[in-house]
């Protein structure tokens, strides 16, 4: 008998329904690695660090956090914010610290539309739609570069600047990923989407190294698209989509509207990676802490499973991120949906079904 493969997953709820979907996703794994003759297992360790982990000390997470998760195989997050903590604290201090301490640069969102969901897109009713938005995940809009000041002029003089950051080497790496990633598919097809026209240093630059990856993937058809016309694209024509890569802001906005175009962002899986594997990759599902449902019972849990489902996939397990897909599919399509997608069925009635597709 091979020796059991056991995986060291750091557990962070954080928020909301964090606490609920991320139940519901070691639920579902560790009844998979159950049923795999002891192939593979999970470790979990749960770290408390989130909004209330705020209010007793001041802080989204411990001092050394980033240390304590440094050794880990990967991180299952659950969802950060919550009203008595500014959004742009609880964000910085938390998922994008480790985001960015891990150089975790590479973001993934398939947006899949699931059997038994109805779509908004009427094309979905009878065109097989499948993409997935890449996003670059550690500089752009969202580098935290700028500043307020000036305050001392008083009312209505303060000055506040953001600046976004996109150096070459930033923007190969996400499009050579891309790229990349394109080449496993069906379709080998791969949209850049920018805003050079108006945006015309950072974005420029992109629309550049893009042309020079390029040539590196003569197999792979590609295109350049503005970002307003790429949103009137996903829903007008989604069917021409296979790899979207875009930058930190545009794809975090693309990728949302593509989750809700497939039925709800409680469906919506992402994977926060970082490629060369010198520090652990997150997990997460995508569609907020939602404090108007926490605690209910009612969230979708959808979302982590398929981002579980990405973490067995980035341990070199597919076959097995291909059950828990398969498992997702069944599930939906057997009409027991949650109440975001149409249905009455709760978050402990879809872990249930999940975890009983998987023994069939």
């Amino acid at each position: 008998m091979s020796e059991t493969r056991t995986f060291r997953i750091a557990a962070i709820p954080a928020d909301g329904v964090g606490a609920e979907v991320v139940a519901s996703g070691r639920a579902v794994l560790d009844a998979l690695a159950h049923a795999s003759d002891q192939a593979f297992a999970f470790d979990w360790q749960e770290f408390d660090w989130g909004s209330h982990y705020y209010a007793r000390t001041g802080k989204m997470m411990a001092d050394d956090g980033l240390e304590q998760l440094k050794d880990f195989d990967a991180i299952y997050f659950g969802a950060v914010g919550w009203p008595t903590v500014p959004d742009h604290i609880s964000l910085w201090g938390l998922r994008l610290k480790i985001c960015q301490s891990f150089d975790q640069w590479a973001n993934v969102r398939p947006v899949h539309f699931l059997p038994g969901i109805t779509s908004p897109l009427r094309k979905a009713d009878d065109t097989e739609l499948d993409w997935v938005v890449v996003r670059e995940n550690s500089e752009g809009e969202y580098a935290g570069l700028g500043g307020r000041n000036l305050s001392g002029r008083g009312p209505g003089g303060e000055v506040a600047v953001q600046s976004a950051l996109f150096t070459e080497i930033g923007c190969e790496r996400i499009i050579r990923f891309a790229f990349d990633l394109a080449r496993t598919r069906t379709r080998r097809k791969v949209s850049s989407v920018t805003k050079s026209n108006a945006q015309q240093y950072g974005m420029v630059l992109w629309d550049d190294v893009f042309q020079r990856v390029a040539a590196d993937y003569p197999d792979v058809e590609t295109e350049s698209v503005l970002v307003d016309a790429m949103s009137a694209k996903f829903v007008l024509h989604p069917e021409d989509l296979s790899v979207v890569v875009a930058s930190n802001l545009n794809a975090d906005i693309l990728s949302d509207l593509g989750s809700a175009l497939a039925g709800s962002l409680g469906l919506a899986a992402s994977a926060n990676l970082n490629p060369e594997r010198r520090f652990p990759s997150m997990f997460e599902p995508v569609h907020g802490s939602a404090p108007d449902i926490a605690g209910q019972g009612l969230a979708n849990p959808i979302g982590a499973v398929g981002s579980a489902a990405l973490m067995l996939d980035h341990f070199g397990l597919p076959d097995q991120a291909a059950r828990l897909n398969k498992a997702i599919e069944t599930v939906t399509g057997a009409g027991i949906l949650t109440r975001d997608v149409g249905g009455t069925a709760t978050t402990e009635d879809v872990t249930r079904a999940l975890i009983d597709a998987l023994s069939n």
